[in-house]
């Protein structure tokens, strides 16, 4: 597969989402990094955004919820190039009517070769990266731009 080179900037579109038993644990994480993410441009689905508003103080881009088109609404929004990181804190043991929206969003982050972060451990090391605060530039599909 061809691929192209896109930059992403050093002030980030981090789209939020999480499974209803994670709501809470990503809302806390958000709250312990608000300072970090007030530098970026948030989005989520609706009820993750509203609650992650709620709690720092930041705006968010509110989307549908996950179950009614919000997790497709995130990954029209990647494969236009919009979003950098998606942290979707997800839940390995539940089943969801929805699951194959969560799958497709997951392939699309990785298709579009975005960072994704499923849990707080692998955010925090996300968020602490020296790229996450600089311009970066990273492979994306050739034929997307066609």
């Amino acid at each position: 597969m061809q691929t192209l080179i896109r930059s992403m900037s050093a002030k980030k579109y981090i789209a939020l989402a999480a499974h209803e038993r994670c709501k809470n644990t990503l809302v806390s994480w958000a709250f312990d990094n608000r300072t970090a993410l007030a530098r970026h441009t948030l989005f989520a689905t609706r009820a993750t955004g509203n609650l992650i508003q709620r709690a720092t103080g930041i705006h968010v881009s509110k989307m549908l919820s996950g179950p009614l088109g919000g997790d497709q609404q995130i990954g029209s929004l990647i494969a236009e190039g919009k979003i950098d990181v998606l942290i979707f804190f997800w839940d390995p043991l539940g089943n969801f009517p929805h699951s194959c929206d969560v799958k497709a969003l997951l392939r699309l982050a990785t298709a579009w070769n975005i960072p994704i972060a499923s849990n707080e451990t692998t955010a925090n090391f996300l968020l602490q990266s020296p790229l996450f605060e600089q311009q970066v530039r990273i492979a994306i599909p050739g034929e997307a731009m066609s």
